[in-house]
């Protein structure tokens, strides 16, 4: 019922959340952000890749609230980064940051902009270290989509401002992929094992 590029076709399983949602959903988390951020310039944090055409639309949003509300300040800044997580054998992890200094932080209100949170355990990671090494004034992240599993309900952590909860599936399109594949599809979709096949 919804447009799949013509590359594409019969390696999608379904559709999980088509476009027109995304934007209606990204609208209401900006709204949701612009009133929590009232007259304060907050310092977004783009995890690329896949969280890209979130941050890019996400950003548009939150433009449209402030240009009409009564506010001064910059709406905000931002910086494109890189996250690497590496875990040893005792699931203490490690992660890495590229990107940004952790001296350039130190008294901003970060908001990192993110396109899915997994178990959480990376993202629980960045939030120590940053606020360790970096001291922000606060620290949140804004995600697209959090998965519903059993080890992110043991690790506990929770996006501040979430898109939509989705179940434990492979998630490809709108800047999400598979082997670089799919991240050109405006929907949200699953792929399927023939996908799995074409693009390993």
């Amino acid at each position: 019922m919804f447009f799949i590029p013509e590359h594409y076709r019969g390696t999608v399983d379904h559709i999980l959340i088509t476009h027109g949602t995304i934007q209606d959903r990204i609208e209401k988390l900006a709204y949701d952000i612009a009133r929590d951020y009232k007259d304060l310039t907050i310092h977004l944090m783009c995890v690329l890749k896949g969280g890209s055409a979130f941050f890019q639309d996400l950003c548009n949003a939150i433009r449209k609230f402030h240009d009409y509300s009564r506010c001064t300040q910059i709406p905000f800044t931002f910086d494109f980064i890189r996250v690497k997580s590496y875990e040893g054998t005792q699931s203490s992890g490690e992660v890495t940051i590229s990107g940004v200094s952790m001296e350039k932080l130190k008294g901003k209100h970060i908001l990192f902009v993110e396109d899915l949170i997994d178990t959480g355990l990376t993202m629980k990671k960045v939030f120590e270290k940053i606020t360790a090494e970096a001291s922000p004034a606060t620290i949140r992240v804004a995600s697209l989509l959090e998965k519903r599993t059993e080890r992110a309900l043991a690790i506990g952590f929770k996006g501040d401002y979430v898109g939509f909860s989705i179940p434990d599936k492979f998630i490809i399109g709108y800047n999400m992929d598979f082997n670089e594949a799919y991240r050109d599809m405006m929907h949200i979709g699953v792929i399927n094992e023939e996908g799995i096949q074409k693009y390993k």
